[in-house]
């Protein structure tokens, strides 16, 4: 199929099941772990993070979000935790059956003031407004993973509530590769929730 779908057949599994989701932990032997939920009902993906191995200076807690809201535990001396101002922009990403999607939360300005471009060598979507108050690079992992080109015409975005929104459609190739994750996924056998617990912390 693809690379990354190789990857993913041959790293090392664990699951489990609570209530509609499926959590799926990744061992991929090379320093890389990755966690996925998925949404049973919808088979959609709810979740992607990613921990990196640096050797002997590993924090077992640091995970990096790429599909997901923030993990709402934060702890008081957790310094990547940490925000000056509960008003400062911050990015969430999801995903739907057809597009990847951004919420850019407390930009108050008009939607006439931005603009969303795609930097096909940097595999991202510049967005910037033109006050010169904000600017932002969203990677767009899922398409970098597959070698996928970004095409300008995918994209759009609206604004409201204080929040922009840019969606992407989904290229046939990802839909398809998705589709093919996904029924890897269901024959993962699970294990109980006590005792893989740990692997999908992040979730």
């Amino acid at each position: 199929m693809t690379d990354w779908f190789t990857q993913l057949q041959k790293a090392k599994k664990t699951c489990l099941v609570d209530k509609n989701l499926k959590k799926i932990h990744f061992d991929f032997g090379d320093g890389r772990e990755l966690v996925e939920e998925y949404d049973l009902s919808t088979a959609l993906l709810t979740r992607r993070a990613w921990r990196f191995n640096k050797g002997f200076n590993k924090n077992e807690e640091t995970w990096e979000i790429e599909v997901g809201d923030p993990e709402p535990n934060y702890k008081p001396n957790d310094k990547c935790m940490i925000r000056e101002n509960s008003n400062q922009p911050f990015v969430t990403k999801s995903v739907t059956k057809s597009t990847l999607e951004w919420r850019i939360r407390n930009l108050p300005y008009s939607v006439d003031i931005y603009s969303v471009v795609v930097d096909k060598a940097s595999y991202s979507l510049i967005v910037k407004t033109t006050n010169k108050k904000y600017y932002k690079k969203l990677p767009v992992q899922d398409l970098e993973r597959l070698g996928i080109e970004l095409e300008q015409k995918d994209v759009s975005f609206s604004h409201k509530f204080n929040t922009l929104i840019v969606t992407y459609n989904k290229p046939k190739k990802l839909q398809d590769v998705e589709r093919a994750i996904f029924n890897e996924v269901k024959q993962i056998q699970p294990k109980s929730y006590q005792n893989e617990v740990n692997n999908c912390k992040p979730s």
